[in-house]
């Protein structure tokens, strides 16, 4: 399997002084990933939790929803001359019975690092029917999701201190999931913010951990329409990005009852849907 870095030599400029040295990059591979046999995405990631961010990514397209979906993930020979095994293509198996959705047998999909899954032709194709509708009370037998602004401003910076490839790179997005009361449950890092993402979830469904009811996801770059459908198929309540939604994401919050935070830096935040979810009355008595 890749490393998840790497070392290249660099030419550095410092106040006119110019040395060379090496540097430590985030590595940036292929993974491609097939279903029962057949191509169906490559996506550019860091290697490294391949099997949870294929199982994850599966997920977020309507295929797998429970531990039980999965009969298994292997890797499977590259496309190298003599066939050997490049680490970079894994096959996932689901369970007998299983229902594919057409639309992930109807195209092969390119995702980038950059902006996830460009080669979906119209929005209506990734408004992928949740498995796990958000409901944080499980119906109606506990309390809701209740998050003070306080304990989401301590977030990021507990984000930022577990980053361990980003102390050594700069160049890595981060996810993490956090408890209710801001226990951290799992952390991934991956050069696409969609990676992570489906890292973390991917994890949870081979943990059996599905749907993710009680939890906050955040994201370490901006929200985007794709990372916010992430968070409402793995029946995840509150979705916080350091940086700017999209549009499309706050109006899919606003549609599937997702609390979509972003712009958390500091001690100031906005709230752009579900802010039933954030104590906002304790918040307004202490300013």
């Amino acid at each position: 399997m890749g490393r998840v870095t790497e070392r290249r030599k660099v030419i550095r400029i410092r106040d006119g002084v110019v040395s060379t040295r090496p540097d430590t990059l985030v590595a940036e591979e292929p993974l491609e990933i097939r279903l029962n046999g057949k191509p169906l995405a490559i996506t550019m990631r860091t290697p490294g939790d391949d099997f949870a961010l294929a199982a994850g990514f599966l997920v977020s397209e309507g295929v797998l929803a429970e531990q039980a979906d999965l009969r298994n993930i292997v890797y499977c020979a590259g496309a190298t001359a003599d066939g050997s095994n490049t680490y970079n293509v894994v096959d996932v198996q689901t369970s007998p019975g299983v229902v594919i959705p057409d639309i992930t047998l109807e195209r092969n999909v390119y995702t980038t690092s950059s902006c996830g899954l460009c080669g979906k032709a119209s929005l209506d194709a990734v408004r992928t029917t949740a498995r796990w509708p958000i409901d944080d009370t499980r119906g109606g037998h506990t309390p809701p999701v209740r998050i003070d602004p306080d304990l989401l401003a301590s977030l990021p910076d507990r984000l930022r201190a577990a980053q361990r490839v980003f102390d050594r790179t700069g160049g890595l997005h981060a996810a993490a999931l956090f408890t209710e009361d801001g226990e951290l449950l799992d952390i991934r890092e991956d050069v696409g913010r969609h990676n992570a993402v489906d890292k973390l979830v991917g994890r949870a469904l081979q943990n059996g951990g599905l749907p993710l009811s009680r939890t906050l996801l955040l994201v370490s770059g901006r929200a985007s329409f794709e990372l916010a459908q992430k968070a409402v198929m793995a029946g995840i309540p509150v979705l916080a990005a350091v940086s700017a939604p999209s549009s499309l994401a706050v109006d899919l919050a606003a549609e599937t009852g997702l609390t979509l935070v972003g712009f958390l830096r500091g001690s100031s935040m906005n709230v752009y849907a579900g802010e039933d979810r954030i104590a906002l009355r304790a918040a307004a008595a202490q300013g």
